[in-house]
């Protein structure tokens, strides 16, 4: 794992862990996929799913999507870990959700 690769994977930690704090949602098996296939991975099996998952729509119904998979791997710094698709994907569903992609 490189250096850009582990800071993702620190990030995606961080996000689960702001969840938890900040509107009480604790996605155990979202930290079971990160221990498991690393964060990478766990972000490209999330935002495949056919319709999102459901804490994307509990972070939604919070209005709290800057925490979602998706924000993350659309942050500029990540763009090389990930391909056009995958990142089209995420940008589509934030704004069919209402979240401003910048």
């Amino acid at each position: 794992m490189n250096g850009l690769e582990r800071k993702f994977n620190n990030e995606m930690i961080n996000i689960y862990k702001k969840a938890d704090k900040e509107i009480g949602y604790r996605a155990t098996r979202f930290l079971q996929m990160l221990s498991d296939k690393g964060g990478i991975n766990t972000a490209i099996s999330l935002v495949s799913k056919e319709g999102g998952t459901e804490g994307f729509a509990v972070l939604w119904e919070h209005k709290r999507l800057d925490l979602s998979v998706e924000a993350l791997v659309l942050k500029d710094e990540y763009s090389e870990l990930f391909s056009d698709e995958i990142r089209k994907v995420c940008k589509e569903r934030l704004e069919q959700y209402g979240y401003s992609v910048n």
